[in-house]
């Protein structure tokens, strides 16, 4: 049943928990996307399985939670997630993080670090916004954004493009990860398509070759999208859950 959260900041959240053991695992969707994704929905009934507690959650602009999407950003999304996690957790958590989702768990770990049990990655998405500015638009798309504040650009998965705010890319320059140094001091699994063409597996081996911690691991499956979601990447995402689940605590 889905519930809802009101954050500090007065955002409204939508989520569904699961009640079971901890640690418990907690999803973190992507950009524009929201908790009824087929990841989600598959690690919900995966938990209830085991027993394990779970919870998913919209972020503010995204599915059922309150906000419009084109108002938000990086560091706003991060602050939902933190509220969820304070509000409707207890103890440590597993963060499965999914594209965008892959960028504020890290930021979840830096800022939130006695709450974090363990990392999986799914095409993980850290600073998307820098790479977005620096790489994808033409300078004539830069100055669209300068002008107009907003910039539409077309979406592989769905009709509708994909909004870029000058806010989004301002905010996103605040909250970069891979600028300083990223410790990740338990169980980190990150998991890559190599036929991603919006995640590279070069940002993946970049996040590997930059974050530090004890027991980091990257997987690339061959012939994988930016999805990761036929039933063949859906088990290895929780095998991968379970794996970081077994280790043991930091």
């Amino acid at each position: 049943m889905t519930e809802f959260l009101t954050t500090p900041q007065g955002r409204r959240i939508a989520y569904n928990r699961l009640p079971g053991t901890g640690p418990g695992i907690v999803f973190l969707g992507g950009f524009k996307s929201d908790m009824q994704g087929s990841k989600a929905l598959f690690l919900q009934d995966w938990a209830a399985a085991q027993g394990r507690a779970f919870l998913r959650f919209d972020y503010s602009g995204h599915g059922q939670s309150s906000g419009d999407f084109e108002e938000g950003c990086i560091g706003d999304w991060a602050a939902d997630a933190r509220a969820a996690i304070e509000a409707l957790t207890e103890g440590p958590q597993v963060l499965v993080g999914s594209s965008m989702g892959g960028w504020i768990a890290l930021l979840l770990a830096r800022g939130l670090p006695d709450r974090v049990a363990g990392l999986v990655g799914i095409a993980a998405a850290p600073d998307f916004t820098a790479r977005t500015w620096a790489e994808d638009l033409t300078d004539a798309q830069r100055a669209e954004v300068t002008a107009r504040g907003r910039i539409e650009i077309p979406s592989d998965y769905s009709d509708q493009p994909y909004v870029f705010t000058r806010r989004l890319f301002d905010d996103g320059a605040q909250n970069l990860v891979l600028d300083r140094p990223l410790s990740l001091p338990f169980p980190a699994r990150f998991l890559q398509g190599t036929a991603d063409t919006d995640v590279p597996p070069a940002v993946a081996l970049a996040l590997l070759d930059h974050a530090t911690g004890p027991d980091l691991r990257l997987t690339l499956v061959k012939g994988a999208d930016h999805r990761f979601s036929t039933p063949d990447c859906l088990a290895l995402i929780a095998a991968s859950v379970a794996d970081v689940l077994a280790r043991p605590p930091a």
